[in-house]
């Protein structure tokens, strides 16, 4: 865990250390800070720590001055000789508030406080973003596609469409370019973000944001005009997808 002093006495910041490492070994100190001004600049420049343990009377003002100059969210045990600020500490991070001279059987179940009610929760957070991310989907954000002995990475937003031409699979960019793909329209439904590219018929997929109007194709049917389209009736939507698609652009 790590513990930030921020205490402009060094004999009591001394303490505070030699205290830490008493309580437990495996404690780490990054800074020992005595000021305003150093707080807010090294919290700027570094992660976060864990906890921080602060005195009230710095060298260069009160400690709230930190909070009113940053948005500093890490809990905050404070240690004063001063017990008017008691309330105005409660107001911000503070799991506890303890007078100087500070007893080590003080600190350590102000310690224990803390894991209770604010480290376990940020581990369990972190278990919970872990588990969100495992089983959110990844969808490609571009695709590199092969000009001649050259290379090109399309992001998917310059995607117009992709479609099926005489058993070949092609990528339409938003310049009216095409580029050969290796992979079948099935697969790229699979890589496809589903709320931005829909598959329209069985040899067409097409970007939501490339479509400039939709028309009636037939009592059943509809025909999707697309910008720097090529080919006749493909963009013509499947009778089975049709209502399907109507909800898809109306999400």
């Amino acid at each position: 865990m790590n513990v930030l002093i921020v205490e402009n006495e060094k004999p009591a910041a001394d303490k505070l250390l030699r205290m830490l490492k008493s309580i437990d070994i495996t404690m780490t100190v990054p800074a020992i800070l005595e000021t305003v001004e150093g707080t807010v600049n090294w919290i700027h420049g570094n992660n976060p720590p864990d906890l921080i343990l602060m005195d009230v009377l710095l060298d260069d003002g009160l400690c709230f001055e930190i909070f009113d100059t940053i948005k500093l969210e890490v809990p905050v045990i404070f240690i004063t000789a001063y017990d008017e600020y008691s309330i105005r500490a409660f107001k911000v991070n503070s799991v506890d508030y303890l007078l100087k001279p500070v007893e080590e059987n003080l600190l350590r179940a102000a310690l224990v406080k803390f894991n209770k009610y604010h480290l376990s929760s940020k581990y369990e957070k972190s278990k919970i973003d872990n588990i969100v991310r495992e089983f959110t989907p990844h969808y490609k954000s571009r695709f590199l596609v092969k000009m001649g002995s050259r290379y090109r990475s399309v992001p998917v937003q310059d995607i117009n469409y992709f479609h099926i031409t005489e058993r070949n699979v092609f990528l339409m960019d938003s310049s009216g370019k095409d580029y050969g793909m290796d992979y079948s329209l099935d697969q790229l439904m699979k890589l496809l973000n589903p709320d931005k590219f829909y598959r329209i018929n069985r040899d067409c997929i097409i970007n939501m944001d490339s479509i400039l109007l939709i028309e009636s194709y037939s009592s059943s049917r509809l025909q999707v005009k697309l910008k720097n389209e090529k080919g006749t009736g493909l963009f013509v939507v499947s009778r089975d997808k049709t209502a399907d698609f109507k909800n898809w652009i109306d999400t």
